[in-house]
């Protein structure tokens, strides 16, 4: 099948099975991470449930999860939607930067930036909070960007952090009080990891872009938020895989938003 490609969809192809295959490494991360896991032991895969090594044919991006039907073959115990969910996400990030820069620095450089983001989004969902040096890497990271929007960095920080400072003085100080539910005067409105991935997104789209992203955030989050409502009364959800959709989304459309703006 593979031979009866033409040189373009054998790129594209190729795209593809490297964006699924970095995306599984993604999922496999974060868990590690989130649940500190030494990254090197065991090297390979393994089950979270049953600590069983999984053998390559049984660990095949996205494939896999639907043969197994979503279950470990060891144990059968269910797999975590994330593992799939990173790997799907791999293959988008890697298809949206080819088709806008082929095989190019920028391309490498993006990509970069966008699995970091989707690391720390799967992270964020795992526990709700994110590494500080992986936020400091990505901050890093983004000054290698070209043509990077320094103004609308600054900009959106600084926004955010005025914001934060405002939203978590109401619940900490005038909600937790009307309330009486002392729960709420640690409470912050915004996590320690919004703020750089808002710089970061900031500073790749440009002021204009970063608004529209930022939108389609809180509209991502607002659906989801109703939905958890429904199903459990803890409604804090992290933010940060909200502000990556939404990136994701505003960065692949860019071309036609700049036709319609």
């Amino acid at each position: 099948m593979i031979l009866l490609l033409g040189k373009d969809d054998l790129a594209v192809f190729s795209v593809v099975i490297f964006g699924a295959v970095i995306g599984s490494f993604v999922g496999s991360l974060s868990y590690r991470l989130a649940h500190n896991v030494p990254i090197l032991k065991p090297l390979g895969s393994f089950c979270p449930k049953c600590s069983t090594q999984i053998q390559w044919f049984y660990n095949i991006p996205i494939l896999s999860y639907f043969i197994l039907k979503a279950k470990c073959a060891y144990c059968k115990e269910p797999i975590s939607f994330l593992y799939l969910l990173s790997e799907v996400f791999g293959v988008v990030i890697c298809l949206v930067l080819y088709f806008k820069f082929s095989f190019s620095y920028s391309f490498f450089i993006y990509g970069f930036i966008f699995f970091l983001l989707l690391l720390l989004s799967v992270i964020d969902i795992y526990i709700q909070q994110v590494p500080d040096y992986l936020l400091l890497l990505l901050l890093v990271t983004t000054l290698f960007v070209p043509n990077i929007s320094y103004e609308s960095m600054l900009l959106f920080v600084g926004g955010f952090v005025l914001l934060e400072f405002v939203v978590t003085f109401y619940i900490q100080n005038i909600k937790s009080r009307f309330t009486k539910d002392t729960t709420l005067t640690t409470q912050k409105a915004l996590g320690e990891g919004d703020i750089p991935v808002i710089a970061t997104i900031g500073a790749i789209l440009g002021f204009k872009y970063t608004f529209i992203a930022i939108f389609l955030s809180a509209i991502f989050g607002i659906i989801s938020l109703i939905f958890i409502s429904t199903k459990s009364s803890n409604i804090q959800i992290p933010f940060i895989p909200y502000l990556f959709l939404g990136s994701l989304c505003v960065f692949g459309a860019y071309d036609i938003l700049i036709g319609i703006l």
